[in-house]
């Protein structure tokens, strides 16, 4: 069963992105395997990027009915009950409060995948090659001049737990000085809280243990996200203006 598993993993994630960078390497300049990366999360992303859409609309949903989940959760005492008034109201407005599970869900097989690609010299997988798909004859593993992204970098592991806390900073939802002086902070915003200190770190400390090929693609994959929530937000917040003044 787990070697069925194994097989189909394979075929799904790890050979076609092996192909990917083999496909653009060829195509790029000096075989520059940095650019590869990144244009190959860039179209990765694409590729999700209906589902990170609605996960980020999700978000911006979920903070306009803030007050009504505190309305809820403060009139509701049994758990049960509780559960499912918030189901309801996440029904009456459209929201799958479980679309960030499958939007991670789809981004670690990718990672694993990136990593195993880097476990080893590009060229020994090349008998993974599609018959369509030509081997370039050199690859520059060396992005920007002097990172090694076959090995790890302190540089590329700092930018990704940077671009972490600025991505996660983003779409945490931000209370004004007078609900952050009258109330007590909920286990959910300390939470939050905690996650956006502790995750980058945790990324920093990973990175530091893959190739920087890997912290390079989490970098990108961030970088799109922080781009794609901006957009999202500054939409959200002219369409709350316009109706305000109608």
């Amino acid at each position: 069963m787990w070697g069925f598993i194994v097989t189909i993993y394979n075929i799904v994630f790890y050979i076609p992105l092996l192909n990917g960078l083999f496909f653009l390497t060829n195509l790029l300049p000096n075989g520059d395997l940095g650019t590869a990366v990144i244009i190959l999360t860039v179209f990765i992303r694409l590729l999700i990027f209906p589902l990170n859409h609605k996960m980020i609309k999700t978000q911006q949903t979920m903070k306009k009915i803030e007050p009504e989940i505190k309305l809820i959760q403060k009139d509701s005492k049994n758990k049960e009950e509780q559960g499912r008034a918030l189901m309801e109201l996440y029904r009456s407005h459209g929201i799958n409060p479980f679309s960030g599970f499958f939007s991670l869900f789809i981004q670690l097989p990718l990672l694993i995948a990136l990593f195993k690609v880097f476990q080893k010299d590009i060229f020994s997988q090349s008998s993974l090659a599609y018959s369509f798909i030509l081997i370039p004859n050199s690859i520059n593993t060396l992005f920007l001049g002097f990172i090694e992204l076959t090995k790890t970098s302190y540089w590329l592991s700092a930018v990704a737990a940077i671009s972490q806390f600025t991505q996660i900073k983003l779409a945490t939802p931000t209370q004004n000085k007078d609900q952050s002086s009258n109330k007590a902070p909920d286990f959910a915003s300390i939470m939050q809280k905690q996650m956006a200190y502790m995750l980058p770190i945790m990324i920093f400390i990973f990175s530091l243990n893959l190739p920087s090929a890997v912290a390079l693609y989490w970098t990108v994959m961030n970088v799109f996200a922080i781009v794609h929530e901006a957009i999202v937000r500054r939409k959200t917040i002219t369409t709350t203006i316009i109706t305000s003044h109608q």
